[in-house]
């Protein structure tokens, strides 16, 4: 009972067994074959990108702060692949999703960092459309996952928030009272509005609800500590239970939607907790050019190879 691939029209019936998980009419209307060029397009858009910003980095400068540790290099993969493999684990309970659906969210997530925000999501539902393996309508799904994502996140960093606030008003580290109570506003009211439309909003039965949560948890939990073994890896003289304190603190600034210079605000409370400043900030900027080249080799390659696949179909 799969669809049409070439066209991402569902045919009737599957349409009917889905109910409350049915996708928008405007997306699945006959006609509509948006799904077929939105994977060449992006992919285009990723090879493009990441070609520029490549051309940006000092290899020679990266080269000599690689760290030889296989420890490091394995919690590294780790750490970059957490995303797309939680992703697959949820997709593939939700749809048995298919081993090349790896690839589909490991460009999910380059479009996401290198493109735009919330074009992976745009690309993923194409591809699920597409993909004759998926016999289910995607679009729920996916937008349950993402919102989930969003809300465990909140929910984590609002939790964090209480044991940091005494730590954040300590530092002087160019945080304002203003950008952080209005950033723990915005996540509380919008945290809110979602559970208050949270039958309107979300379409998968309630234990697939809590069970997608319980992995985007997993997934924050995971990787906190595998960037504080990174952390404590480069700079072996701090403890590791300093840095894991230290990347709970990271997620906590990262996810601070209105604070602007995070990095900075994070070297501050590092700083002043641990001291070191100046190897401390070295380390963050060398995981900061180790990811964004992962995110440009990985969008070179997989860029490419969607658009050989394409030009060979054709």
């Amino acid at each position: 009972m799969t669809g049409d691939p070439s066209t991402g029209v569902l045919p009737p019936s599957v349409v009917a067994l889905e109910g409350v998980a049915l996708d928008p009419k405007p997306l699945i209307q006959t006609g509509r074959n948006w799904t077929r060029w939105a994977g060449p397009l992006v992919s285009v858009l990723i090879l493009v990108v990441a070609l520029h910003q490549f051309q940006g980095l000092n290899p020679r400068r990266l080269l000599a702060l690689m760290p030889v540790s296989v420890g490091f290099w394995a919690a590294f993969a780790l750490y970059y692949l957490a995303g797309p493999i939680s992703e697959w684990i949820i997709f593939r309970r939700l749809w048995a999703i298919p081993a090349e659906g790896f690839v589909a969210l490991l460009r999910k997530l380059v479009s996401n960092e290198i493109l735009l925000g919330y074009l992976g999501e745009v690309y993923f539902y194409a591809w699920a459309r597409r993909t004759a393996h998926i016999t289910t309508a995607p679009f729920g799904a996916i937008k349950d996952v993402t919102i989930l994502s969003a809300l465990v996140g909140n929910g984590v960093t609002l939790l964090m928030v209480v044991f940091a606030l005494p730590l954040m008003g300590a530092v002087d580290a160019g945080a304002t009272h203003w950008e952080v109570g209005g950033s723990i506003l915005f996540m509380l009211a919008s945290s809110l509005v979602a559970m208050l439309l949270r039958r309107r909003l979300f379409t998968l039965p309630r234990r697939e609800l809590w069970i997608v949560a319980a992995i985007h948890l997993l997934r924050i939990v995971g990787t906190t500590v595998l960037a504080a073994t990174m952390w404590h890896l480069l700079l072996p003289g701090i403890a590791l239970s300093w840095w894991i304190l230290l990347g709970t603190l990271r997620q906590l600034v990262s996810r601070l939607p209105f604070l602007p210079n995070k990095d900075v605000v994070f070297a501050g409370m590092a700083a002043f907790l641990i001291g070191r400043d100046n190897e401390i900030v070295s380390a963050m900027a060398l995981m900061a050019s180790l990811i964004l080249a992962a995110h440009l080799l990985v969008g070179i390659v997989v860029g490419a190879t969607e658009l050989l696949r394409e030009s060979r179909a054709s």
